[in-house]
């Protein structure tokens, strides 16, 4: 939605703005790139794939083009209910931008999965800019060999090298980005970041800390739900309380650990990240809840407050 109209103030003639789907197959370095671009921690990042869930708004201003972002999840054939509706946000975001911004891993072979994105790329009217991360990590004669590789995969409007960790070539890309966005004044004000509320900031942390924590399906088969979230003004601390949801007794024990040790070791980790992004202090309370098979049923999906 425009709120502006064509009217808009002189210092705007000039100006571009509009929506970017950033997409790739898991752990691209998708959430790293929206992160580094903002200047800011807004999506969670691990090692591992598949880590974001839901659609992530970020917003960049410059003085000449404001950049919108969507994060969305890695692109993957899962066979549960999570794993498709995390698919369709893809889709659904699809029809709602002006630029597709793909993110490829040098370091890793064209597979399934991208294959799959390409097909579902070749559908859409919208630019593709083509981001080929992680340059860091490999010699410029391979990198030259790829990016002949992938001169025929789409019709890409421009194929740009980039570290989204060391910020390489970041100033060749939002150039690019510019050049493709239509001519409008900012959607959002200046200063505006991102559109997540805190409490939903705060529930993505300790699920960052369970990805990093654990191990096999773990991280997989939690979801981590704010129940409470009171500000005190005067004490300058924030009170949360969420629950660490797993679908089986086993995953419980393992998110709880030896005396507590484990939701201690993640409690504490997510707890100095929220005051460092929050600027107060924070009490942090978790709890641990089966939900037997939640992946699997969209209801309880929806209302962990996923996207659907």
């Amino acid at each position: 939605m425009k709120i502006f109209s064509k009217d808009f103030p002189e210092k705007y003639k000039n100006f571009s703005s509009g929506y970017i789907i950033i997409v790739g197959k898991p752990n691209a370095g998708k959430s790293t790139l929206l992160n580094s671009l903002l200047g800011e921690k807004i999506s969670i990042v691990t090692h591992k794939p598949q880590t974001t869930r839901n659609r992530i708004l970020g917003v960049k201003t410059l003085p000449n083009a404001q950049f919108i972002f969507w994060d969305t999840p890695g692109y993957h054939s899962g066979k549960k209910v999570l794993s498709r509706v995390m698919l369709e946000q893809i889709n659904r975001t699809l029809g709602e931008i002006d630029i597709v911004l793909m993110l490829s891993d040098v370091t890793r072979p064209f597979g399934k999965d991208e294959e799959e994105l390409v097909n579902i790329l070749k559908n859409t009217d919208k630019p593709i800019i083509l981001g080929m991360n992680k340059v860091d990590l490999i010699r410029k004669d391979k990198l030259l060999l790829l990016i002949d590789q992938y001169k025929d995969i789409l019709p890409f409007k421009e194929i740009i090298p980039i570290s989204a960790l060391k910020g390489t070539n970041f100033s060749d890309l939002e150039k690019t980005l510019k050049k493709f966005l239509p001519r409008e004044p900012p959607l959002f004000p200046e200063d505006y970041l991102t559109d997540l509320p805190e409490r939903f900031l705060a529930s993505e942390l300790v699920r960052e800390k369970i990805f990093l924590l654990t191990y096999k399906e773990i991280p997989y088969s939690t979801a981590v739900v704010v129940e409470e979230f009171k500000e005190d003004s005067e004490k300058n601390l924030i009170y949360i309380r969420a629950t660490i949801h797993v679908e089986k007794d086993s995953q419980r024990k393992i998110i709880i650990g030896k005396r507590g040790s484990m939701i201690k070791r993640i409690g504490k980790y997510a707890r100095v990240e929220m005051e460092a992004l929050l600027g107060v202090k924070i009490y942090l309370e978790l709890w641990v809840k089966v939900t037997p098979n939640w992946t699997d049923k969209k209801r309880i999906i929806k209302e962990f407050g996923y996207d659907i």
